[in-house]
């Protein structure tokens, strides 16, 4: 009876974690589904082209899978008859489909510059992600295994700089940028995310979670500060820096405020920002603007899909107390 009760209680949790995620990937979907999605077709019987990219009631899916099967289907037909006009006008039909498919992400890369935003993301989200996990965990690594006076003092002033909202900043970060002349450069991007409250204080309670033992023996076979850092606790924190990275490359990729202010040149734009332009001069093509956000979301997908094993398992010993 309890072996029942207890079979039943993970199916009504999988089923509502099911839909939970069914719910939580829709929107993701209809913004891959709308950018594939045909916005003009004309098939012999019809008196004029149609879209369904803005379709009332919307379609579900891309009609051009569909419709380009069918057209595949009548080629086969016109061949094996002997037809040939008509398997000519199918094979137009489907290479028509496949161009209209994609050409929308033709267009963002042929007309606009979004390979130079998306270079320039992934360059900017690099350097910054990889500052934040070298800086942020020798932090939390002095913070955790270090014993000084003050110690304590010192992390709850860090821990109590993320009570200040981040529009506070803005100003006296913006005077700073531009006495450094630093303005409309990358590195005025760079220099001011290059260390994260909420990563030093995740990284100082990963840290908490390895041995004391570990060191000392490292020391003790004549291994350097540095060296004991590098070889012994970087490795066994691999966890830690994964959830870390994965916060820190999704909140830069993301970035829009800060990059906007601080950038006047379109070929240093970064993707949310050349995109929020691409918006400005193309507010009715929605299949424009959903390919672009398609362009700005794969990154972050293939991120999380790469380092989910480990950002869970980071957030588990995140929770390790002193």
């Amino acid at each position: 009876m309890m072996k029942q009760k207890n079979k039943l209680n993970k199916l009504i949790i999988f089923v509502l974690l099911s839909v939970f995620a069914v719910v939580s990937l829709l929107p993701l979907y209809w913004v891959f589904s709308t950018s594939l999605q045909l916005s003009s077709y004309q098939s012999e019987d019809m008196e004029r082209p149609v879209s369904y990219v803005d379709a009332n009631p919307p379609k579900m899916y891309p009609m051009g899978i569909p419709l380009y099967f069918e057209h595949w289907g009548e080629a086969r037909e016109a061949a094996k008859e002997g037809d040939s006009k008509q398997e000519a006008y199918h094979r137009g039909m489907m290479d028509h489909i496949v161009d209209n498919t994609f050409s929308s992400y033709k267009s963002l890369f042929q007309k606009h510059d979004v390979g130079k935003w998306f270079f320039n993301s992934v360059y900017i989200s690099v350097v910054v992600t990889l500052g934040i996990l070298l800086i942020d965990s020798m932090a939390g690594y002095v913070l955790a295994k270090k014993k000084f006076p003050g110690r304590n003092l010192i992390f709850w002033i860090i821990i109590s700089t993320m009570m200040i909202p981040g529009q506070v900043t803005l100003v006296p970060l913006f005077i700073m940028v531009g006495n450094l002349g630093l303005m409309d450069t990358h590195w005025a991007l760079i220099l001011p995310d290059l260390s994260m409250v909420f990563g030093v204080f995740l990284m100082r309670q990963f840290m908490f979670s390895i041995p004391d033992e570990l060191l000392e023996a490292a020391k003790m076979d004549g291994a350097s500060e540095w060296k004991t850092f590098w070889t012994v606790v970087l490795p066994l924190a691999k966890p830690g820096l994964a959830a870390l990275g994965i916060f820190t490359f999704m909140s830069v990729w993301n970035s829009f405020l800060w990059p906007i202010i601080v950038l006047n040149s379109a070929e240093l734009y970064t993707l949310p920002v050349g995109l929020k332009t691409l918006q400005d001069a193309n507010l009715a093509s929605f299949k424009l603007l959903m390919s672009g956000a398609a362009v700005a979301a794969i990154p972050m997908i293939i991120v999380f899909i790469l380092f989910q094993r480990y950002f869970i398992k980071g957030l588990t010993f995140g929770g390790v107390k002193e």
